[in-house]
């Protein structure tokens, strides 16, 4: 049913779990993987009011940190992938709006499935999703499954079993 999925990552602890169910959901419907990591530009991290100066940091090691740091979050989707025998591929983009980026990587990529994590917390926020996953869920026309990521607390109250 599905022959690609987009796995949108951004390094959390959040984001690694919920692209591990990703690959395994890929490898259970014989599905390929695309991993994303969306950079916001420069521009968006300094919040345009010249704080950059102070920083001392220029276009080019901002952005080539930021390169750094998605090759070291996507290397770490493809080996997983690669362990569970999951052919992948991955995806660097720019764009100030990451939900925007992600929509788009995902109709570039032919991806018919937007795997994403969401925090698994009640009340409010559970309505709130996480303000990137329903942005995504409002912008896209692919399919997106939202995977429930529990909470590391949850882990200590149940028994090894």
């Amino acid at each position: 049913m599905f022959k690609k999925v987009l796995i949108p990552t951004d390094g959390s602890p959040l984001s690694v779990q919920s692209a591990n169910a990703g690959i395994l959901f890929a490898k259970s419907v014989h599905a390929e993987v695309v991993a994303l990591h969306v950079t916001q530009p420069f521009a968006a991290t300094i919040g345009f009011d010249g704080m950059a100066a102070a920083y001392a940091i220029t276009d080019e090691s901002y952005e080539k940190a930021a390169a750094e740091q998605a090759a070291e979050y996507l290397s770490a989707i493809l080996d997983r992938a690669a362990t569970a025998g999951v052919k992948a591929e991955s995806c660097s983009v720019s764009n100030f709006n990451v939900a925007d980026g992600i929509v788009q990587a995902a109709q570039e990529n032919h991806c018919d499935l937007i795997f994403i994590g969401s925090h698994g917390r009640s009340g409010l926020s559970r309505l709130l999703l996480g303000s990137v996953t329903a942005k995504v869920l409002s912008l896209s026309h692919t399919a997106v499954l939202v995977y429930r990521v529990k909470e590391e607390k949850d882990k200590d109250h149940h028994h090894k079993g």
